[in-house]
């Protein structure tokens, strides 16, 4: 695990931690496909558990913390900053964005009840529907911010923006600015 910090893009570079972010919840992604074929072969056994534990924990504790720093910080930047055809484009953008925020959080907490019950043994069931709709949701916001959002932001974003949004994220971790 300590490779995958070491690894990470510093807050200075708020748009690369947002897409390290992204990188993370693929990785968290694909351990949802694997645990789907894992689980009818070994049940909820100890490899089980720990995948569930593991997916648990980055989107309960990281994946949030991903979308406030898009609400907080890089959307109403962007709505503030943004002009002309960026302007557009971004109000094109923005409800989906948001309305796939909730999508998520509402499939979320059907992936979520499913991994508790396996992470403490009391089930060997994950839906793969649900696992299937909680990645293509994911799948188009990150295709979404990769493509059009981020670029955006790198192309109009003043230094002292990108300094704003690092540090915001920064402190949203309650990581240390000294």
């Amino acid at each position: 695990m300590n490779t995958l910090f070491n690894n990470a893009p510093g807050f200075d570079q708020p748009l690369a931690v947002l897409k390290h972010c992204h990188d993370r919840i693929r990785k968290q992604l694909n351990t949802l496909d694997k645990l789907l074929q894992h689980l009818p072969v070994h049940g909820a056994d100890d490899q089980a558990k720990q995948a569930a534990t593991a997916v648990l924990r980055y989107f309960t504790e990281a994946a949030p913390l991903h979308h406030e720093d898009e609400e907080i910080d890089l959307l109403p930047t962007l709505e503030v900053t943004a002009k002309d055809a960026d302007a557009a484009l971004l109000q094109e953008y923005l409800p989906l964005i948001l309305k796939q925020h909730v999508q998520m959080g509402a499939q979320w907490l059907l992936l979520e009840r499913q991994l508790k019950a396996i992470a403490s043994g009391e089930s060997a069931s994950l839906s793969a529907h649900d696992i299937a709709q909680f990645k293509e949701i994911y799948a188009g916001h990150m295709h979404i911010e990769e493509t059009h959002i981020a670029p955006m932001a790198m192309r109009i974003f003043s230094d002292a923006q990108m300094t704003k949004l690092g540090a915001a994220m920064q402190q949203r971790r309650g990581i240390s600015t000294k």
